[in-house]
Parts: C-alpha cells; structure tokens; sequence
C-alpha cells in the first residue's frame, strides 16, 4: 500500500490499527462549546474533554482496560458544562457506574447515582434539575429518575427497559425532553426485546405520560425531542423500513414522514428553530445525511465523502457535524462546511489510508438477492479467500474503517464480506428472519457466497478460511461444523460456541436478547437450541481452528467456550487457543495487534499463500 522510509519501521497493517479513532463529541445542552468524547490517541479508549472557546483540551480517565465504545455508554457534558459523565467498566464485562468530576478536572471523580448498585447501562440523559438513567440487574431492569437530588424508581420489568439514547453517538437528546418533564424509555413488556414500544413519563410525579406501540413484529425507537416542545422525532418501521415520524405528546398525533429514498432512515436531531429535522439514509451499506424541512416537506442532502455516519448533529449555528469513515479512509470528525472539526493531537506513526471496497451481490440457494463487499489482492485471481462474518447478528457490513479486513488482504486473502440474512440496514422482514430460525440461513448465505466468488474467478475452492467476531464467531464455528468440507481453516474470535451456557452466563441484555430470537429460553426449546449450537458439530470439523475469547465477557462467556473447545477436542479436532484479561474487545491498540498478529500466524502455518506482511 506504501513504502516505509526512515522511523516508518511497522508493517501497513498495523500502522492502521494506530490510525487515531474518535467518537462525536456531545456537548453540553446548554453549554455547547463544551464536549465530551472517546478516542484512543493515548493508545486505549479513554474519555476526553474539549473546550471548543479556549481549545482546552484534556484526557479524562486512564482506564488499564480502556473505555468501550458502544450504544447507551458515550461520555457527556452536563447540561451546564461544569462536570463530565462517564461509565466507568473497570474489567470489560461492561458492568459498572456513572462517573462524574469536574470538566476542568482537579477533583477526584465520584459516583453520579451514590444509591444505584453496579449494573450494565441502559441509558441516561442529563438536564439540569433531572437525570434519567436505565440499568439492566441480574434480575432485571430498572429505569430511575434523579429530581433535584432526590433519587426515585420510574419502573422495573424483567425484559429490558432503556432511557432513549443515540445508536451512534453524539449527545442524548432521546431521554428527556428540553423543559426537562418528560422521560422516554423503550420497553419490552410485550415480551420481543427486539421490537420495543415507547413509553414516556412525566419526572416529577413518575406517572405514564404517553404509550406507544405498533404491534407486534414492530418496532419503535426515540430519536430526539424538539427544542421548542413536546414533540418527539422517533423511528418506525410499519412499512418493513425504518422510517422517521414525529410523535406529539401534547396531542397524541404522529406525522410520518414520506421520503421518496431507498433504503433506511432514521431521524438524528432538529435544527435550532425546530423548522427541520437531520435525517440519515443507510443504504446498501453507505450512509447519506439530509436535512427535512418540516413545513414545506423538501429534503436537501448534505454534502460528505461516501461512506458511514458514526452519529451527527446540529450545532446552534446550523452546522452539522458528524463522526465520518470509509474503508479506504480512518474516522474523522467533519462539519457540514467539509472541515475538520477536531483533528487527534497524537502524532504517531499511523496509516490513515487503504483499498477501496467494491460492492457485489448474488443469490442464496433461495433465489434471495444478498449484498456484500469485496476486498481483492492485486493481480489475476483465484486468490485465498477469508469469508469475515460480521457479529450482531442485527449488525452489517459497511463502507468503513476496519484495520483487520486490509490486514487480510495485506496477507495474501481476498475478503469477502456477506451482509447475509438476518444483518441491519435491508428492511425489517430480512432482519427478522432468523427469529426462531438461528445458525443456518447465515451459514447458507455465506457458503453461497463462497460459491459465487469461486464461480467469479476470485476464489480458489481449495484455500478458504472463515472468520468471524461475536456472533459472527458463532457462525464460524457452526459453518466448520455443518459445512466441513469447505474450509480450509477457521478463526473465531469470542465465539458462542455452546449456546445453552452462553444464555445461562450472559449478561442481562444479552439473555433479553436471545429470548426473543430463539422465540423463549434454552430451557424450554432444548432440542431446537442443540440442532443450532456449534458443539452438536464438533465432531464434525475437519479443519484446524484458532479461538480467541476474553476471561471478563459478559457477551459471548468463557465457560461455554471452553465447553466447546472440550468437546472439539475430544472428538480429535485442531484447535489452538489465546484468552486475554478483559471483556468482548480490547480497547487497547497494541493488544488488538497482537490479537490480529496471531491470527496472521495462524493463517499463514494454515493456508497455502498467506504471509505474515512485514
């Protein structure tokens, strides 16, 4: 990709994992030129301050484990500015408490909810005079509100309840509204963790405001309440896409809006004046942002590189700002001008560029159209091919930053990665199908994928490796288990690999989770969650296999790891294994190279024309 001159001493591959990552900065309500962010100058995620007037700037925490960067758990500036809010998750099972100190520092940090035991976020939006926060418990979940001080339960269910935040970033303007007397959460009463209602109450007196619920199969979620009144942007999908509304809570009315767009949208913030909302498109794994205006009903793109938004908002100017990547390009923070907002202070030896994406489709055995991107080597094909499986399974393979896909093709891979049934981003019927229906239509998809690229020329049948994060880890371990001879060598990174103990030791949000996707608990469908479980298949797997898992996941838990790792051996399987002392990912930079410089090593012992890059 580039020649190394001088101090460049480290091979591309991982002077990309050194290429600065950070998240949108959220500022304060009321104090907007103070923020808060996450980014990993430091070489771990660890929260950040940023005094936008002075250029103050300064890092916050110095966690060993680093922070997570994930839904519901951003940093923030208060309503104010004088303090910042963190979530501090000391060992990376992702459980722990809201911190606060001042944004100037020079105090030590103590608790923002003194009264509230360790838990796993759910959401929280800060006012002045209230704070709502949602945590999950072992025995459920509970949404509290903070009223001038005075700590009070809004309510507790055992499916999960969240305080409405932002899915990407940025800061909560879902949670509470601008006067500070109303609370949205969602909630999973009606029992589908993966289709919630709305429900908003009133914070003083803790009372149910509004309900709202499309039925079941649909889903709702806040996206951020107006700053003229009670008005609330929200996204809907009765149309089987995700689709912004505008829900009243003085009235009751909803408007829905009608965008001639394809693909999904999803409303961000309004402007100032409350005359228009910012949208974002997602469409075939790139996303667009526009600007709706609510009175004339015309909508105007705004003007970014192609790729994905990882969160955006309006400024009191009108500026829009938005944490941008591309495949080809590492994160930036730009404003709508095209301009860098916040440029990393590190000046390390990093690699922001690499290889374009190419998009390609083709069809399962059911004649379904699937999408997926591809990374090839340079010169004529067939090439090795890794198939990389995206986790989720509600997740999806876009046009953005990922260090490790170039350091597969940097190794001699073509990458192939399939945005297979079951993935985000394809309306709400391709979501939903794999409720009760687990392991093999992703398997399946891959595989015709596999068949496809070999068809195409890309791909030499006889050297093919799968890999896969998360959930995709389970399908590795599925796929060498159904599809044995397929593979040339498997790699699967904290893993499920037996699924009745992976349920039995996840962590609140998780076990919702599975309940509503493999239509009720283990317990109670044990034949089904057997037939979809990687260790029915150990005895299956011909292929060597490379298992990474952390000792403090509270996601994908070690113990059923290990009972997968058991039963593989013991059925005369090759499996060579790395657990590392922290949770579902490292946020550390040099740790995430030596994960993937193990993976290298493994490829390269494993399959004919893989190198370690130097």
């Amino acid at each position: 990709m580039s020649e190394r001159t001088g101090e460049e001493t480290r091979p591309d591959w991982e002077r990309r994992f050194h290429a600065p990552v950070l998240t949108l900065p959220s500022w304060s309500r009321d104090a907007p030129d103070r923020l808060a962010y996450i980014s990993d100058e430091s070489g771990a995620y660890q929260v950040h301050v940023w005094d936008a007037a002075t250029g103050m700037r300064r890092r916050v925490t110095n966690e060993p484990v680093g922070m997570i960067i994930q839904e519901m758990v951003d940093p923030q500036a208060s309503a104010d500015g004088t303090q910042v809010v963190w979530f501090r998750d000391p060992t990376g099972d992702e459980s722990g408490w809201w911190m606060t100190e001042p944004f100037g520092g020079g105090e030590e940090p103590g608790k923002l909810f003194p009264d509230i035991p360790k838990g796993w976020p759910s959401g929280l939006a800060l006012g002045h005079h209230v704070a709502a926060a949602g945590f999950g418990f072992d025995e459920g979940f509970v949404v509290y509100a903070s009223v001038d001080g005075e700590l009070r339960e809004l309510t507790r269910h055992h499916e999960e309840l969240r305080v409405q935040s932002p899915e990407w970033g940025g800061q909560n303007l879902a949670g509470l509204s601008r006067d500070e007397t109303l609370v949205c959460i969602s909630h999973a009463e009606q029992g589908d963790n993966r289709r919630p209602a709305l429900r908003v109450y009133d914070a003083s007196s803790g009372e149910a405001v509004g309900d709202l619920w499309d039925g079941p199969g649909f889903s709702l979620w806040g996206g951020a309440w107006s700053p003229a009144d009670h008005r609330l942007a929200i996204r809907r999908d009765l149309t089987g896409w995700k689709r912004p509304a505008i829900w009243d809570l003085d009235t009751g009315e909803i408007r829905d809006l009608d965008l001639d767009l394809p693909g999904e949208i999803e409303p961000y913030d309004w402007w100032p004046d409350a005359s228009a909302l910012l949208l974002v498109q997602f469409h075939e794994g790139r996303d667009y942002l526009h600007k709706f205006d609510l009175q004339s009903g015309s909508i105007e793109p705004i003007s970014h590189p192609d790729g994905c938004i990882w969160g955006s908002g309006v400024r009191p100017s009108g500026d829009v700002w938005h944490c941008w990547d591309s495949a080809s390009r590492s994160p930036r923070i730009l404003s709508s001008t095209g301009d860098d907002v916040l440029v990393p202070e590190a000046g390390r030896n990093e690699l922001t560029e690499a290889r374009p994406l190419r998009s390609f489709h083709f069809e399962n055995p059911s004649g379904q159209r699937i999408h997926g991107f591809l990374l090839e080597p340079d010169g004529d094909g067939p090439h090795p091919l890794v198939i990389n499986a995206h986790g989720g399974p509600n997740w999806f393979w876009g046009d953005y930053w990922y260090p490790a896909n170039q350091a597969l093709l940097d190794a001699g891979f073509a990458v192939a990665l399939v945005n297979y049934r079951g993935s985000s981003g394809y309306g709400r019927e391709w979501e939903d199908w794999l409720v009760g229906n687990i392991g093999f239509p992703e398997v399946e998809d891959h595989v015709a994928a596999l068949d496809a690229l070999v068809a195409e020329g890309v791909a030499d049948p006889e050297r093919v490796a799968i890999t896969g994060r998360s959930w995709g880890g389970y399908i590795t371990l599925l796929a060498i288990g159904i599809e044995p001879a397929r593979w040339r060598a498997g790699v699967a990174d904290v893993p499920v690999g037996d699924y009745y103990a992976s349920y039995a030791d996840s962590a609140p949000a998780l076990q919702a989770w599975d309940r509503s996707l493999l239509g009720g608990i283990p317990d109670e469908i044990p034949e089904f969650v057997a037939e979809r479980s990687p260790i029915t298949y150990a005895d299956r797997v011909k292929c060597p296999v490379f298992i990474l898992y952390g000792e403090n996941d509270s996601r994908c838990p070690p113990r059923q790891v290990e009972n997968y790792m058991k039963a593989l051996r013991e059925a005369g399987g090759e499996v060579e294994v790395f657990e590392y002392d922290t949770g579902h990912a490292s946020s550390v930079i040099e740790e995430r190279i030596d994960h993937m410089r193990r993976r290298l090593n493994f490829y390269a012992r494993k399959v004919p024309g893989i190198s370690v890059p130097e």
